[in-house]
């Protein structure tokens, strides 16, 4: 009978425990499926490389981090993400400060003052601003170091001639990318690609962009391609829950660009603290 007993008893127990992990595994994994089932459907053109890339590939830290992302759409209304973005489409205050960033970026010959430091490197990256802190670099532009409403990280990518990216998805979605084309000749082959839609850095220098969608830039010509490169905060009617989620991120991964940068020669000395 005490033998019969202990045998219910030991095999209640392991049901017991069996289904609780089955239970607080499975369901939030099956709800993270969900999360990344809507999260990557943004993407227009979806098919099944792109599912498998987001899943199982280069878009798996955009996954993990989809039902953090989707919080801060819904935080972000009543805007309206559409992925690709008009400057017209932002509010005024956001227009005014990223023209005169790019007024900055022109003025201050930033091609020319990089060309030295590129050397042979197929891509190259600079920062002056990382998620709201100055950056120390080899030759500073005053007007970087200020104080800005909106942008939180400024730099310059340079790419050598023939040279692109793999497609790939951001992780993190508290802010929108603007990229501006320094080059004043460059190619018509010099271009970035956002799902279906193909900028050409001749007709538009200018590009602003949800980068957690999967993009890939090209430069097929055979001069180097230079863009100034920045994110600003996502608008919102409470843009300190996007400005404290830029801190955190920074606090995280500070130190690690060479996570997200493995396949680029960085120019950088550190944050100023």
């Amino acid at each position: 009978m005490k033998r019969t007993l202990w045998k219910i008893t030991k095999w209640t127990g392991l049901a017991v425990i069996t289904l609780s992990l089955a239970y607080f595994v499975t369901v939030p994994l099956m709800l993270l499926v969900l999360l990344g089932l809507w999260d990557v459907s943004r993407n227009r053109s979806l098919d099944l490389s792109i599912l498998k890339l987001y899943f199982a590939g280069k878009g798996m830290g955009t996954w993990l981090a989809s039902p953090f992302n989707i919080l801060l759409d819904i935080l972000a209304l009543p805007f309206l993400n559409p992925g690709v973005y008009e400057l017209s489409d932002l509010p005024r205050a956001y227009q005014d400060e990223i023209n005169d960033l790019i007024k900055t970026a022109r003025d201050s010959r930033l091609t020319e003052r990089l060309e030295e430091y590129i050397g042979d490197a197929p891509r190259t990256m600079i920062f002056f601003k990382w998620y709201g802190r100055n950056v120390k670099t080899p030759f500073q532009v005053a007007e970087f170091l200020r104080e800005y409403r909106f942008v939180r990280t400024i730099g310059v990518s340079a790419f050598r001639e023939r040279e692109n990216t793999k497609r790939h998805f951001g992780p993190f979605r508290p802010s929108l990318r603007v990229l501006y084309c320094l080059n004043d000749d460059v190619g018509e082959d010099a271009y970035i690609k956002v799902g279906p839609v193909e900028n050409h850095w001749r007709e538009h220098p200018l590009f602003i962009f949800d980068d957690t969608l999967l993009h890939q830039s090209f430069n097929e010509t055979d001069a180097p391609r230079y863009c100034l490169w920045a994110d600003i905060i996502r608008p919102s009617y409470v843009p300190f829950v996007f400005d404290q989620v830029m801190n955190l991120i920074r606090l995280i991964f500070q130190g690690a660009n060479g996570i997200f940068y493995k396949n680029w020669k960085l120019i950088e000395g550190g944050l100023n603290r």
